[in-house]
């Protein structure tokens, strides 16, 4: 939209008769934010490499247990036969994306579409996969890591339950992260590699508590900063607008409630791959066309190492 002018001074504007004035079009295109992504900073991929189609199986052998025995001497040996089931993991999902772009709308246009539009088709694939995975974890999580007598060996911290979830608050989200830790701890897991996903409300009240000061946290950056908020406790603690939730109206507690997921990153395996990409010139028209189809698969493999807190804002 051009100055404006006073009756009877002639519109030089796109809009007027004359079009002395142009239109300008940005060939730089408006931002688009996405959820972050975080799975591969919370499971492993060590299969990731060996799976080619959707229907896949990826047998995951285990380390058995070892039996001690006490020794005396001259006495006989009991012989032990380590034996531990394997784990079967399904590469058995599928997403995909299908681009159509016009010849004519590709020519005339000063922009490469179809180049754009795959790659934000990448991005929204990566968190439809997240989404979708996040939303089985919680099922797979050993039952002494949630509810509300958590603790393998204590049974003694309530870490929410359906109808009844925890309020996380500015002066009780650390006590609850380290909690989250102790559990770990009393079902044998190692302090190294392990991750914490948060909703961005309880990130927020992270940075609100007495851990602003990065000395806390372990960590030579300040918590104020980029997705990794930083280490508490023994969890690297992750912000995700992906995490499962349920809604107000159907938990007995009228609140909406969050599984905040925490862990070991071996506790999971995904397997996530491109398959197909292809280029395409269309048969019935004149038109390229960009589709791509991504198979995945995830697997709780070692429940000790998942678990999860049911808490409300």
């Amino acid at each position: 939209m051009s100055v404006d002018r006073v009756v009877g001074h002639p519109d030089y504007s796109s809009a007027g008769s004359s079009k002395f004035i142009s239109e300008i079009w940005s060939a730089k295109m408006q931002k688009k934010f996405y959820n972050a992504c975080n799975l591969t900073a919370i499971s492993n991929t060590d299969y990731q490499n060996e799976i080619k189609n959707q229907g896949d199986t990826v047998i995951i052998r285990g380390i058995p247990d070892i039996s001690i025995g006490d020794y005396k001497k001259g006495m006989t040996l009991d012989i032990q036969h380590p034996e531990q089931a394997a784990v079967t993991m399904l590469i058995d999902k599928g997403k995909y994306f299908n681009i159509y772009v016009d010849d004519v709308d590709s020519v005339q246009s000063d922009i490469d579409l179809l180049n754009k539009f795959t790659d934000a088709a990448g991005r929204d694939n990566a968190i439809a996969v997240e989404t979708d995975v996040l939303a089985t974890m919680p099922a797979g999580a050993h039952a002494s890591n949630y509810g509300a007598n958590a603790g393998a060996i204590s049974a003694g911290f309530n870490l929410g339950a359906s109808g009844s979830p925890i309020q996380i608050t500015a002066a009780n989200v650390l006590d609850y992260i380290v909690d989250c830790g102790t559990v770990l701890g009393e079902n044998k897991v190692q302090d190294e590699d392990c991750w914490m996903l948060v909703p961005e409300w309880m990130a927020g009240l992270i940075q609100k508590s007495d851990l602003q000061d990065a000395s806390l946290s372990g960590d030579s950056k300040s918590v104020l900063r980029s997705n990794l908020l930083g280490k508490i406790g023994r969890f690297n603690i992750l912000k995700s607008n992906l995490l499962p939730t349920v809604a107000a109206t159907t938990d007995a507690s009228g609140f909406k409630c969050y599984y905040v997921m925490f862990g070991h990153k071996d506790a999971t395996s995904f397997a996530n791959q491109y398959i197909k990409v292809q280029k395409l010139t269309s048969e019935l028209t004149f038109a390229q066309i960009v589709r791509g189809l991504n198979v995945y698969g995830s697997k709780v493999v070692n429940s000790q190492g998942l678990g999860y807190m049911y808490v409300r804002k």
